[in-house]
């Protein structure tokens, strides 16, 4: 690939923010030039579950939903307290719905409906269904030869490297297989194809979630003639006075600069693997505890060192710094990786106590809300660790973490030490390091209350974003069982994220700005190298991904010559 000396745009990062910004600029006539320093392009996004939260998103107007802004307002208030910025959540109203209609017909991007409810739908100007969609399905093989340079997904949310769709229907066959002609006979089709198309092209080709959405978005670039130069380190901007007016990179060994003659857009994915970052802004990790991400290994918070050194600054004072996602470790091979609680959680049966034997949360809520929970129940104990919680009923039926449902076998997990097995619930105890006593009483007051479909504690399926993600086909509740036929079992989990939400200080043009406020000529920023214009708060699916795309939409247009009316943050 001949990179050139001089583009109008540079973009440093390839994932959902850098790519829908390239594509933007590209089409407004802009020459264009995406640097990712990772062997593969898609970045966070291509691990993620590819929805995308955007109010008033033409999905659902089509089919009569009518956003109400001020009902946005609201909610959005209640989410991000102090941190809340009317600015900029008009900026997402106004752009958000324009970018998907933009890309939709341009390009090769693709998203269908969801059934997911916001996060808390019942508080104030939240709503069951309406605000968030998700890639359409891709088949893989439309990248081409380019299909080899993207990132793979997380191994760990794969089933013999099969990716899933982001949608309850999808997962429910899968939980049915051994209960429902249909569901066996989807399943075997699923895994039929997959199994031939792994043995022609060393990977799943049926591309699913945000390895969907950054294979369209990929695709959509490639078509357009945008470079996705890979193994391109930047570590420099350069400058003309406070102007920035290209960057450094290390390519093939070989330091060289190139310059962009409109502006550079730092996409570079946040600083989830920054360890002096998450060291000075995570509470567990300054408590003593444990963290272990699964966001790729190159989100080292260079985009932000980048805007630091030439003057831009992070936000500072949100309540929580990152998504928070409860994982377990899985051991590999060639090392441990994260296993994202994205489901099991939800399903009658189970439950998550700390090292005291006792809960701390409805295990129904989003995994940010668990994660919160989670750091606070803990916190001063010296570890930030809880124990997942079933019986032997329950794991056969849903699996749990990353071991199977049935008919897939156990042992492997136990003997690796992944799960731990009790023959009673005192004997569970002992093998976790839990008080016997105390896990026993609270396992018995659950108990007393999940016979009857009742969470007595804390209220599981009361809200209709628990029971989404529940059994619909199990009653009276479809997040609620008891845990009485052993043996009993039980996963460690710990603390994790799917990216960071501080970053750099933008305006509503995505305008990185200095300690006064003032906008840096030639430099914007996007995406978690951007600060989160949700306030440290976790509102609903997809409120990573939408600002990302919506920015980069934004940041491509001012660069073009199309700004957005400015507001800071």
């Amino acid at each position: 690939m001949s990179v050139k000396n001089a583009y109008d745009m540079v973009v440093v990062g390839s994932g959902a923010a850098g790519l829908t910004a390239a594509i933007t600029a590209k089409k407004a006539g802009l020459s264009v030039v995406v640097l990712e320093k990772a062997p593969v392009f898609g970045g966070t996004t291509a691990f993620s579950g590819g929805v995308v939260w955007i109010p008033g998103n033409p999905h659902y107007e089509a089919e009569g939903y009518t956003e109400d802004r001020e009902a946005v307002h609201t909610y959005m208030k209640s989410e991000a307290g102090n941190k809340y910025d009317a600015g900029f959540v008009d900026a997402y109203l106004d752009h958000g719905p324009e970018m998907l209609r933009f890309l939709e017909r341009e390009t090769e991007v693709r998203f269908v409906r969801t059934l997911y409810p916001d996060y808390h739908p019942e508080e104030a100007g939240g709503v069951q269904i309406g605000r968030s969609v998700t890639a359409a399905a891709y088949d893989g093989r439309r990248l081409g030869k380019e299909f080899k340079r993207l990132r793979p997904p997380l191994r760990t949310i794969t089933f013999m490297g099969m990716m899933f769709n982001s949608s309850n229907n999808d997962l429910k066959h899968f939980f049915n297989v051994t209960r429902s002609p249909v569901s066996a006979a989807y399943v075997a089709k699923r895994l039929a194809v997959h199994l031939t198309h792994l043995a022609r092209y060393g990977r799943g080709v049926q591309l699913t979630s945000g390895n969907a959405l950054a294979a369209r978005l990929a695709k959509s670039a490639f078509d357009l003639g945008i470079e996705i130069v890979t193994e391109a380190s930047v570590t420099e901007l350069t400058r003309e006075g406070n102007r920035v007016t290209g960057v450094i990179v290390t390519l093939n060994g070989q330091r060289r600069s190139i310059a962009a003659n409109r502006g550079v857009l730092l996409a570079a994915g946040g600083f989830a693997r920054d360890a002096s970052r998450t060291a000075a802004h995570y509470p567990h990790l300054q408590d003593g505890g444990e963290h272990f991400t699964p966001v790729p290994e190159g989100n080292t918070g260079d985009g932000i060192a980048l805007g630091e050194a030439v003057g831009g600054h992070m936000s500072a004072g949100l309540p929580n710094a990152a998504a928070w996602m409860p994982v377990s470790k899985v051991p590999y091979p060639d090392g441990e990786i994260a296993f994202p609680h994205l489901v099991d959680r939800y399903k009658p049966g189970f439950i998550m106590v700390t090292a005291s034997g006792r809960r701390f949360v409805n295990e129904s809520w989003s995994y940010h809300d668990v994660g919160r929970a989670m750091i606070e129940a803990c916190h001063g104990s010296g570890k930030t660790e809880a124990w997942l919680i079933a019986d032997h009923r329950t794991i056969r039926k849903y699996g749990i973490g990353f071991v199977k449902p049935y008919p897939m076998p156990l042992g492997p997990h136990l003997r690796s030490g992944y799960l731990r097995r009790g023959r009673t619930v005192p004997d569970l105890a002992r093998s976790i390091g839990v008080d016997p006593t105390a896990l026993a009483d609270e396992i018995r007051t659950y108990n007393e209350g999940a016979r009857v479909g009742e969470d007595r504690q804390f209220g599981r399926g009361t809200s209709a974003f628990n029971r989404y993600l529940g059994d619909a086909n199990h009653g009276p509740n479809p997040n609620v069982a008891p845990i009485e036929h052993g043996p009993f079992y039980a996963l460690r989990i710990v603390m994790g994220d799917l990216g960071t939400f501080p970053g750099l200080v933008t305006d509503t043009q995505a305008r990185v700005l200095d300690t006064q406020g003032v906008p840096i000529p030639g430099l914007w920023a996007a995406g978690n190298d951007a600060a989160s214009i949700m306030g440290g708060a976790y509102p609903g699916a997809g409120i990573t991904i939408g600002p990302a795309m919506t920015f980069g939409y934004v940041a491509a247009r001012a660069i073009a010559g199309q700004p957005a009316t400015e507001k800071t943050k």
